[in-house]
């Protein structure tokens, strides 16, 4: 009996502007004054933030978004059978929706085979749960949605509480490599905590290849990655009054094929102190800031990681070039 549901709609999932400012003035000034310097990658996604993504996804270079577009556009009916349940009503949720190009053809399936379900994509920015919002009516009319903004546990967590159904959990487009491998250890571990046994997961892992097509995704002649890492800079000066000169900042890219983690930094071009919020922090010439990793996985990281975190593999699809797998995982 889905007791609240629509009481917990109209309640909101969003989380209060006032809130997510303090957050986003502690986190950054917490990290700035760490040793090393770091911010968090999920505070890329303002609306430049977003758009300059987009821009990613549609690169060349960025072999990703092709090859898991390709396994939700040509294996539909793999991924379909291995998360749908014997006429039984489900909630589809997925972590970190984006702007939908990759799900709407999972929906338009499920949709078309008269799946019983409910699609529930969380993102932290509203503006790309508008762009989806669109993009999933336009393709898939009548499909019962709820969009939920915010960070993904707390969201995670209310989906579940608003619905008895069972449920399908999808994190796409390699978001459990943007995490230490000990953290996405752990990140499974707390989905597999919130979830009921019976329960099933669809992950999208990139996986480890010729070192120079990964570093390519991420170092693109044409700068658009180098413009998404700088943009949380300029983020932070609308955001937060700050007074940091971006052009003083260049992005460094690195991959390293033993471990799998392909690193993004920003590396100050000079010495430098930045002003936030009343705060100073300073910077050495060549002193960088860590920005995020997108970590590769062999096949069998990602079956230790499963049964580590109390997973049971059901399936895995991958594209033709056996470049990336979305993997269907079932609570033990």
């Amino acid at each position: 009996m889905e007791v609240g549901f629509n009481r917990l709609m109209v309640a909101g999932f969003h989380k209060e502007k006032t809130s997510a400012a303090r957050s986003f003035r502690q986190d950054v000034i917490n990290g700035l004054k760490s040793v090393p310097k770091r911010l968090q990658s999920k505070y890329f996604y303002d609306d430049a933030g977003d758009r300059l993504f987009q821009d990613i996804m549609a690169m060349p270079e960025y072999y990703l978004t092709d090859a898991e577009l390709e396994i939700f556009r040509d294996k539909t009916a793999l991924l379909s059978q291995g998360i749908c349940f014997e006429d039984t009503a489900f909630d589809l949720i997925e972590l970190g929706a984006g702007d939908g190009v990759k799900s709407r053809h999972l929906l338009q399936h499920l949709s078309d085979t008269g799946a019983d379900f409910r699609y529930m994509p969380v993102d932290i920015s509203g503006n790309i749960l508008d762009i989806l919002r669109e993009n999933i009516e336009e393709a898939v009319p009548g499909l019962e949605m709820m969009c939920l903004q915010g960070e993904y546990f707390e969201m995670l967590e209310q989906a579940c509480a608003a619905s008895g159904r069972q449920k399908v959990v999808m994190i796409l487009g390699g978001n459990i490599g943007n995490m230490e491998k000990k953290d996405s250890y752990e990140f499974c571990l707390k989905i597999r905590q919130i979830l009921s046994p019976g329960d099933r997961v669809i992950i999208g892992f990139d996986l480890k290849k010729d070192p120079f097509i990964i570093l390519g995704a991420y170092n693109d002649p044409s700068g658009i990655t180098a413009a998404f890492n700088l943009n949380l800079l300029t983020r932070i000066n609308r955001e937060l009054d700050a007074g940091i000169d971006v052009a003083g900042f260049q992005h460094y890219q690195t991959y390293d094929p033993l471990s799998g983690a392909c690193r993004s930094f920003l590396v100050s071009t000079r010495a430098q102190d930045i002003e936030i919020d009343g705060e100073t922090i300073s910077f050495e010439k060549g002193e960088s800031i860590y920005m995020e990793i997108s970590q590769k996985f062999s096949r069998s990281d990602i079956a230790i990681l499963a049964l580590k975190s109390g997973f049971v593999p059901v399936s895995e699809v991958m594209d033709s070039e056996q470049y990336f797998v979305d993997v269907i995982w079932q609570v033990a």
